[in-house]
């Protein structure tokens, strides 16, 4: 009986229909386990055509092509001599069923289909597939001509003494109780051994020490990954930000120069893959990069736009950050081009709108407002085709938004304004954690211009300053605060709160706050401006999935966009509940049910 087996798991950086990409790393990864002494190697789910098809599940093409994978995996001498275990979409009976395939030396012993389906948050996998539901129970499966006719990385390898499992679990009398009622599985025979005899002066592997990150660590590792994976795989020269100089695309910059932290500890470690892929970013096959401030200045190009409005205050802060991080920054005024526009609506209508302070109608108020947001993306667009091109560079830049998921929920934001961009690393992150972020970065990047960024209030700055200073904060114009935002965000999203229970469950909550009415007040608020700019989450940028409350893209969000804004029945059943509330006179939640 053999003591000590060595196992592989592996987890590849696939992507969604390369079949000739997935294909070499899966085989790059088989290689990679073979060499470090495994008999078993067991890969990602769906790693053949890729987890994020979505639709494309549907497809026949998708099928066809994961299984010539297959057959190209099997008549691979690399697999030769190692148990494999691949994941791919399989059809069976006209069903589709998310499956393992398992394979040796060009013979397929078993396919295990999926028995539990992710199907909550942003996973849809009942979607597309079928969970198999005949436990402990085997089908014959008729593999399909191209697999009969073959059949006449990123690698973690561990040393298992199966000794110290069996003893484990034999000292746990409820599991072998429960072990010796059920019924048998069906053995797959094969002869092939995954331990040998020759293996008793071989260690078993240490025991791996977790390390768990803190939220603002986080932020800082995964959006910074999947911002290089984008930014790789788009093949383009970098990215472009529009730097207010606020908290939200500080932050922003913040996760691209972590980027390129990381890229230069991988390079210094000797990844070559991300040696080549950097290379062919900055068009320079002999740039190797050491300081990430260099890199950044490659990377990326930061835009401060000002208008009238703009205070000198949040200039200086986007400036000093950008030299701190090393961007390529540009400083730029709209003002001619907003007077260009309106002037056209004045030569066309006859009348000039103002702003409110002006004297003007809070719809003009308004327009003005956001004519100078949506310019603002007009502009971020064309520097990000033609900066390079101004510089004597190749290619073009990705255009990064910066709206945070709290925002985005309350529609806190310009449809069409910055918020609009190509990908958005920050727009599944509330602005509790990004604030925590940027101290974080601000310690362990040493960039002290983040100080004054995190002192200064929230601020869209659309309106005209008063003596030179910000008029105008977010707060104030939403009419909450981003804390209660985070609470009305994750009860809405996580709690499937409605306009009723939400109440309900802040009376709780913030009983020793606020009195039924203010709660009552509050609620209605957050659901009428929810309700009033659902329509903009159907034109959100794609985001960063970073937490269950993420809006992310309209993919994900099936509830409607077109409400009655009033909630008449939601609100009356409120109402009812604080009136008998007060009737009592106390704040006994007794009543409220």
């Amino acid at each position: 009986m053999g003591r000590k087996v060595t196992v592989a798991t592996c987890a590849l950086n696939q992507w969604a229909l390369d079949f000739e990409g997935n294909l070499q790393r899966i085989l790059k990864s088989i290689e990679i386990a073979k060499c470090k002494g495994a008999r078993y190697r067991l890969g990602p789910e769906l790693e053949i055509c890729g987890y994020g098809c979505w639709d494309h599940y549907y497809e026949s093409d998708t099928l066809l092509h994961s299984l010539q994978v297959l057959a190209a995996l099997l008549e691979s001498p690399v697999t030769q001599d190692i148990i494999c275990d691949v994941g791919m979409p399989v059809m069976h009976r006209n069903v589709r069923y998310n499956c393992r395939v398992i394979f040796l030396n060009r013979r397929v012993l078993l396919i295990r289909p999926k028995m539990a389906l992710a199907n909550e948050g942003n996973y849809r996998e009942l979607r597309w597939f079928t969970p198999w539901s005949r436990s402990r129970q085997t089908e014959e499966y008729f593999l399909p001509r191209m697999i009969q006719d073959v059949t006449k990385q990123e690698v973690l390898t561990a040393t298992l003494d199966l000794e110290d499992v069996r003893s484990y679990r034999a000292e746990i009398s409820s599991r072998n109780l429960a072990a010796s009622k059920v019924s048998p599985y069906p053995r797959v025979k094969v002869d092939f051994a995954l331990s040998c005899h020759e293996d008793l002066l071989e260690p078993p592997s240490e025991p791996i020490e977790w390390k768990y990150h803190s939220p603002a660590e986080e932020i800082s590792l995964g959006p910074a990954c999947w911002l290089w994976d984008f930014l790789r795989r788009s093949r383009q020269a970098g990215f472009l930000l529009p730097l207010s100089g606020g908290v939200d695309s500080a932050a922003t910059a913040c996760l691209v120069y972590s980027m390129c932290h990381q890229v230069c500890e991988a390079v210094k470690h000797g990844n070559q893959e991300v040696l080549a892929d950097v290379r062919t970013i900055v068009d320079q096959l002999s740039y190797t990069p050491q300081d990430p401030r260099d890199l950044c200045g490659r990377v990326l190009t930061t835009c401060y736009m000002a208008s009238e409005n703009s205070s000198q205050e949040t200039c200086d802060r986007a400036r000093e950050l950008a030299q701190q991080i090393g961007s390529h920054h540009i400083g730029l005024h709209i003002d001619p081009a907003v007077k260009a526009v309106v002037g056209i609506f004045s030569l066309v209508t006859g009348k000039r709108p103002l702003f409110a302070v002006h004297g003007g109608s809070s719809r003009e108020n308004l327009a003005l407002q956001n004519v100078q947001a949506r310019l603002r993306m007009v502009v971020a667009y064309l520097f990000a085709q033609l900066s390079l091109w101004a510089r004597g560079a190749r290619g073009g830049l990705l255009v990064l938004g910066s709206a945070n998921v709290d925002e985005s929920l309350l529609g806190y934001l310009t449809k069409y304004d910055c918020s609009s961009a190509d990908i958005n690393p920050i727009g599944g992150i509330s602005k509790t954690d990004l604030k925590a972020f940027v101290q974080f970065c601000m310690e362990r990047f040493q960039l002290p211009a983040l100080q004054g960024i995190l002192a200064a209030p929230a601020t869209a700055e659309l309106e005209p300053l008063t003596d030179g200073k910000v008029s105008q904060t977010d707060e104030e114009d939403m009419g909450m605060t981003y804390a209660e935002l985070s609470i009305y965000g994750r009860l809405r999203k996580i709690a499937k709160a409605g306009p009723y229970s939400m109440f309900c469950r802040l009376l709780t909550m913030w009983k020793d706050v606020c009195p039924p009415r203010q709660v009552a007040d509050r609620v209605r608020h957050f659901f009428s401006k929810y309700s009033m700019n659902r329509h903009k989450m159907t034109t959100l940028t794609p985001a960063y999935h970073a937490e269950s409350y993420s809006p992310d893209d309209n993919r994900f969000d099936l509830r409607p966009f077109l409400y009655h804004t009033s909630w008449p029945w939601q609100f009356r059943c409120i109402e009812d509940a604080v009136l008998r509330l007060e009737s009592r006179g106390c704040q006994d939640l007794d009543g409220v049910d």
